[in-house]
């Protein structure tokens, strides 16, 4: 069995649920697992990517892939997966890598499962359903099989693997794939880790009271050195910026250390945090659903329980 794992980048860092994902395809028993770096100076990362289990990177470099967008990535993936006969094809859920996925899927005319958490060595997806209360097993009638994964399903490890073997694969780039354009492109500005690579996440609900109130999740966040979310409820009520979204319509995330500030625990808001290693919440009310998948929870009002936490962690802090 042979394994291709498409490993996605920003700036020159490689992205921890890809690198998550080829550390679980180098676990499938005696598979060939092999990565593929798309984009403008790439080259420089294959090493790193040999850490994580990758035996073989392929690496298309060069200006014409950035910026980063799907088509190209389809005609690099199809073209390596094709001339090197790969049955298995993996990656990391994005808003990248869900273009990437249909499209391949569509280029190459292969099965695609999407949303799992898991895979075995015979190439059983594990996926959850019924608003994640239970898991189903799903597979491919024929190969290539594309597999995408929820964010936050492996652990990223590195490997005691040498290393990979780096392979140039040429840009060969399809007329339609340079048909879209990037016309402008804006940065949010960021004084913290982005939820999903956080150890550490503070996320606040409707409960903070007011959008002002936020300031309560953010020193929290800022003392533990984690980052901050919000539940759908808050965004959609504008107090927060949709990109801080956790739940099932916005991202899902596994931090080390989740804590709860005035959120109910909806299932929808469930699904996007419940893989957290320790879960604390922190709501006036005794009866709230989040209390049920809580490590620890504090009955109290967020606004006097969270600013003594918060001292108390800096005191620690600096002790």
């Amino acid at each position: 069995m042979s394994i291709l794992v498409f490993v996605e980048h920003h700036g020159n860092e490689l992205q921890k649920g890809s690198l998550g994902v080829l550390t679980k395809a180098a676990s499938l028993g005696d598979a060939d697992v092999a990565a593929v770096l798309v984009g403008a100076g790439v080259t420089a990362l294959a090493s790193e990517a040999g850490k994580f289990g990758a035996a073989k990177v392929f690496v298309a470099d060069g200006d014409a892939f950035e910026p980063p967008l799907p088509q190209a990535r389809v005609d690099v993936l199809a073209k390596v997966a094709q001339e090197n006969g790969y049955d298995t094809i993996l990656l990391a859920n994005s808003v990248l890598a869900a273009d990437i996925a249909a499209g391949l899927s569509a280029r190459l005319d292969a099965g695609l499962n999407w949303d799992l958490v898991d895979i075995t060595s015979d190439f059983t997806g594990k996926r959850p359903a019924l608003q994640d209360s239970v898991y189903v097993d799903v597979g491919w009638t024929s190969t290539p099989r594309i597999a995408l994964f929820r964010a936050g399903s492996f652990d990223a490890a590195a490997t005691a693997g040498g290393e990979p073997e780096v392979v140039d694969v040429a840009a060969e780039l399809s007329p339609h794939s340079q048909s879209a354009k990037v016309v402008g492109q804006e940065l949010e500005e960021s004084t913290g880790p982005s939820i999903e690579d956080a150890d550490i996440i503070v996320a606040g609900g409707r409960g903070l009271g007011a959008p002002e109130s936020f300031t309560l999740a953010e020193e929290l966040a800022r003392a533990l050195g984690g980052a901050v979310g919000a539940t759908r409820a808050v965004v959609d009520a504008g107090w927060y910026p949709y990109a801080a979204q956790i739940g099932q319509t916005g991202k899902v995330v596994s931090p080390k250390l989740y804590v709860a500030l005035g959120i109910s625990g909806a299932i929808q808001h469930k699904v996007g945090m419940q893989s957290s290693n320790v879960i604390v919440a922190i709501n006036k009310d005794p009866n709230a659903p989040i209390f049920e998948f809580s490590d620890l929870g504090v009955v109290g009002d967020v606004h006097e329980v969270v600013p003594k936490l918060t001292e108390l962690v800096k005191q620690r802090k600096s002790a």
